[in-house]
């Protein structure tokens, strides 16, 4: 394994643990990727003595001699040593009581270090002493687990994943990213213990959700979670569009691997975190307005209440409140836009409001438009991309002509009080509401001269007159 261990970190801290008559190892998901030849950029150390004090003689070897960073609750250490960052700390074993996942610490040994870890092909440690350096130190197989592509716990799964749920979690998003198999028992446990997953801040679950939302084929996570019970418990609102009803012979499609599908379709155009959630949710609002008519299965309205949905799925996920919410409310409250600005008889008029109401968010609208074509029809898929390059086309079209994106209007509130002496109250809004409609319907040119004219014909009409000169 010495191969491995090209970075000069690991000779100085061999250097260093030797002086200090100490023995240190390098630990956990470093070697994993090592092995994996995945990048990685923080590396840990695990120590038999000190870790805080390790980590300070081990910096002051460092050129540049990093600042070290010491959280002594928690006895690590960490700094940073060009674009790597490690942490330090001394070697321990844990217990938990049933009420929390902050363990109990106490010294130990490498092996009882080694117990601890979440995942075999976590616990794989690399010797930095001069005796053995770079020995593979592997006693739960995580070799040969890696080899199979297999995600599995060192100990018993069951006392695992209760001293710390999150681990679940985890279980599901390594599999995920790492394309791997959860071992059987393994897999059975998370089963068993989902309900100890409440004792988990909503943040935690949180950050292993965007974990697994990022990777390459992120349906893979929430298949998971789905199937071991844990997704109904985060979010009901997804298992709620699992299933096929029939009635009068007729069914619609599985609304939850539908949005799976647009989820992964999205995967494959962008990383945006964000749109990938938009992808996640553009349905959420079917369960709610599923109804049976004579002609089939309808949800009108579902991009309405979806849209209402997501700043309660932010909440009470203490995901963002702030514009990412709003990016992702607005893409789904219009993901259904698009579709009717394909017929030839469209009006600019649809597609002006559409490019006010989209704003900066309308090239996203048609990237998760074109990916929510989940249809099995090669020609009909190839039909629906081709009407989507229509509407890009007159997207385009008015925008360049018309201006009217992230629309402003060309005469302010603050004007229309000054020119026509009327305080703040609802005729403003009258006025500038009226004054927006002539634009997007294209009554009149988004210009300024126009617009001056038009409010004031419409102040006019409400019994104003101008107090001041206007100034064109």
């Amino acid at each position: 394994m010495k191969e491995f261990l090209k970075h000069p970190i690991f000779e100085i801290v061999k250097t260093v643990a030797a002086e200090h008559g100490t023995t240190a190892y390098v630990i956990g998901g470093f070697v994993r990727d090592l092995l994996l030849k995945r990048p990685s950029k923080d590396i840990d150390i695990v120590t038999l003595g000190d870790g805080i004090e390790l980590a300070k003689q081990v910096a002051k070897r460092v050129p540049g001699k990093p600042a070290v960073t010491v959280f002594k609750r928690f006895g690590t250490a960490m700094f940073k040593f060009g674009d790597i960052e490690l942490e330090f700390v001394g070697a321990r074993k844990e217990s938990y009581s049933p009420d929390s996942r902050k363990p109990a610490v106490e010294k130990g040994s490498l092996e009882d270090d080694q117990n601890r870890r979440d995942f075999t092909i976590n616990a794989l440690a690399i010797s930095l002493n001069s005796v053995n350096y770079g020995a593979l130190i592997d006693p739960f197989g995580g070799l040969a687990d890696l080899e199979a592509k297999i995600i599995r716990t060192p100990l018993n799964p069951d006392i695992t994943f209760s001293d710390d749920p999150l681990r679940m979690m985890r279980a599901v998003r390594f599999a995920t990213q790492l394309n791997f198999i959860i071992h059987a028992e393994t897999f059975a446990a998370l089963a068993r213990n989902k309900e100890r997953i409440h004792i988990i801040s909503s943040e935690r679950i949180a950050d292993e959700l965007n974990k697994i939302m990022l990777s390459k084929i992120p349906s893979v996570g929430y298949k998971l979670l789905e199937e071991c019970g844990l997704l109904h418990l985060i979010l009901p609102e997804l298992t709620a569009m699992k299933g096929v009803e029939v009635q009068k012979g007729k069914g619609h499609k599985d609304n939850f691997y539908h949005s799976l599908q647009v989820l992964d379709n999205i995967s494959l155009n962008t990383n945006d975190l964000w749109l990938r959630w938009a992808a996640l949710l553009h349905d959420v609002g079917k369960p709610q307005t599923k109804r049976m008519s004579d002609d089939g299965w309808t949800f009108h309205s579902h991009e309405f209440v979806g849209a209402k949905m997501v700043p309660q799925i932010f909440t009470r996920l203490r995901l963002p409140q702030n514009q990412k919410m709003k990016y992702v409310q607005n893409l789904v409250r219009l993901h259904l836009r698009p579709i009717a600005l394909v017929q030839d008889i469209v009006t600019d008029s649809a597609v002006r409001r559409l490019l006010s109401e989209a704003g900066d968010d309308t090239d996203d609208l048609m990237i998760l438009c074109e990916a929510d074509i989940t249809s099995k029809n090669e020609a009909k898929v190839k039909q629906y991309l081709a009407n989507f390059e229509k509407v890009r086309i007159k997207l385009r079209e008015v925008e360049e002509r018309d201006r009217v994106r992230n629309w402003q209007p060309p005469v302010t509130g603050d004007e229309i009080m000054e020119l026509f002496g009327i305080p703040p109250s609802h005729t403003i809004g009258i006025i500038k509401a009226n004054l927006k409609e002539a634009i997007l319907d294209g009554d009149i040119p988004n210009e300024r001269d126009a617009a001056m004219k038009f409010v004031t014909a419409e102040a006019e009409k409400l019994g104003y007159s101008l107090k001041v000169t206007i100034d064109s």
